[in-house]
């Protein structure tokens, strides 16, 4: 039984492909010292428009700098949807004589595709390897399944890729099985671990003859990741009597466990029912990566995905239009808090302002208000409506959700359905979001307004901001310019750090 460790290429996925060349050069030296056979060090990929790292393309000086240190056979992989058949040769060239195999990602509706690129790939020499993924979903490719005979002869190593990380041991043999009655080709197994079956599934797989296991250092790749290398060296050492150096294998672990520290991977509640309901990991490692999309929104995106349907629900358009001239927006800083006495005088004193909630965060002051007051319900909205108004007999809001179909799916407190309406669309920008900002910029523009009163958008303090936090405020700022652009002025009545907000004191309106 083989081992091929693919930290590199997998772990890519959450490093853009860029690894820090004093990591990779520790990771090559210490795998040199374990019983690993193959390393997957990355992709061989055709130029594209977006910016990938070195790992994605493997050019011919990393290759070589790499075999120059590892003592290991080295794997590129190819994903199959991307190469043509006539890029095979040039793509290839700089591997002869430095990479040993070359594996597939294969979607096994492109099976049959998949074994045209193989044989050019065999006519170059290499050993080839097929991934061919959803596993899980097998049982429904009946002509897949019968096209495996043909990798006979083109291919070394039959892959069987746990890609949604959601298969049990009796799949695991099941499938097994069915792969053996077709072909005789080395099998191998590559298991993810949204439900933390990885090592029992793969340990299933070698008890049935898989000859060859992947696995990654401290399981980085994509999404939930995949069997740990130290866990499966750990195990086959007490159970087979494996020789580990365990001195290399805990140098090159805690070098990965301080990487993972910062991006996280691992499999949490969102992966594990991705991996529960065979969904796709790509859109919840984007969504887990957002830290204001809740857990609640993206397993609802994920049961909406799994029902096939768009979105669990829909309202009626709000038509509604205001009698001033003037709304007040109040966002989720720190100022309204502080000044809100000031505000709340001046609202008592102009009743006819309609007062947006853009987050709920700082509603509560404003609940016994005679101003009518909307609700922008986006992201985990709805539950923190929940928590700001415990009782609902007396909410007077309007509630307002973005156009319908929402990516993550709707919540809404069922005692407020009823006040419940969603925007049309959101045309004042260009940038494609729906975000809190845009949402009650839109809801404003749709009342008739032309001036809108702002507090709560601080922006942020210090030197270093946070990334996300740093992504936010350009898109808000970007948000309030393209508002201003369509007719509307914004005044700041509490101290604000956006330059697109004309400062308007609260105290000087109380003069």
């Amino acid at each position: 039984m083989k081992i091929l460790d693919c930290t590199l290429r997998d772990g890519g996925y959450y490093t853009n492909w860029n690894f820090d060349k004093k990591l990779t050069d520790l990771y090559f030296k210490s795998l040199n010292d374990l019983p690993v056979d193959y390393l997957e060090v990355g992709y061989r990929c055709n130029p594209g428009t977006d910016y990938y790292g070195e790992y994605y393309y493997c050019p011919p000086y990393v290759l070589e700098r790499i075999k120059s240190i590892s003592n290991k056979k080295l794997v590129i992989i190819l994903d199959e949807k991307n190469i043509k058949k006539e890029d095979i040769k040039e793509l290839l060239k700089p591997c002869i004589g430095v990479v040993a195999m070359i594996r597939f990602a294969i979607d096994p509706k492109n099976f049959k595709r998949a074994l045209v690129l193989a044989e050019e790939v065999k006519k170059l020499g290499f050993e080839v390897g097929f991934n061919v993924m959803y596993m899980s979903t097998w049982k429904d490719e009946s002509d897949f399944l019968e096209s495996i005979k043909y990798v006979d002869g083109i291919a070394d190593y039959f892959y069987m890729v746990d890609s949604f990380g959601g298969i049990f041991p009796k799949d695991v043999k099941d499938t097994i099985d069915i792969v053996r009655s077709k072909t005789n080709v080395a099998l191998g197994f590559h298991g993810h671990n949204n439900l933390e079956l990885a090592l029992v599934n793969s340990l299933t797989a070698i008890e049935n003859g898989v000859e060859i296991i992947d696995a990654t250092i401290t399981g980085m790749g994509r999404g939930a990741g995949n069997l740990k290398t130290e866990l499966l060296l750990t195990v086959l050492n007490s159970v087979n009597g494996l020789e580990v150096d365990f001195n290399a294998l805990s140098q090159v672990t805690g070098a990965f466990e301080l990487l993972q520290k910062e991006y996280e991977w691992g499999t949490n509640i969102p992966y594990m029912v991705s991996g529960a309901n065979s969904l796709p990991q790509k859109e919840v490692m984007e969504w887990v990566s957002k830290r204001y999309y809740s857990y609640n929104s993206i397993i609802r995106a994920l049961h909406n995905k799994k029902e096939g349907v768009k979105d669990n629900l829909k309202f009626d358009i709000l038509k509604h239009k205001n009698s001033s001239k003037e709304v007040l927006i109040i966002g989720g800083g720190d100022s309204v808090l502080t000044h809100i006495e000031a505000l709340l005088v001046y609202l008592e004193a102009k009743q006819e302002i309609t007062i947006i909630h853009a987050s709920s965060k700082n509603a509560k002051p404003f609940k016994n208000l005679k101003n009518k007051q909307i609700f922008c319900l986006v992201g985990n909205e709805g539950h923190r409506l929940e928590d700001v108004f415990h009782e609902y007999k007396d909410f007077q809001g309007i509630c307002v959700l973005p156009p319908y179909p929402r990516e993550m799916g709707t919540y809404v407190p069922l005692s407020v359905e009823s006040r419940t309406f969603e925007l049309e669309n959101v045309n004042f920008t260009k940038l494609n979001v729906f975000s809190h900002t845009s949402l009650a910029i839109q809801t404003a523009l749709n009342l008739g307004v032309s001036s809108v009163l702002v507090s709560g958008y601080d922006g942020y303090s210090g030197d270093k901001i946070a990334e996300k936090e740093q992504e936010l405020f350009i898109e808000n700022e970007s948000l309030f310019q393209e508002g201003i652009v369509k007719g509307v002025e914004f005044y700041s009545l509490t101290p604000s750090k956006y330059k697109s907000l004309i400062a308007k004191s609260i105290y000087g309106l109380l003069i």
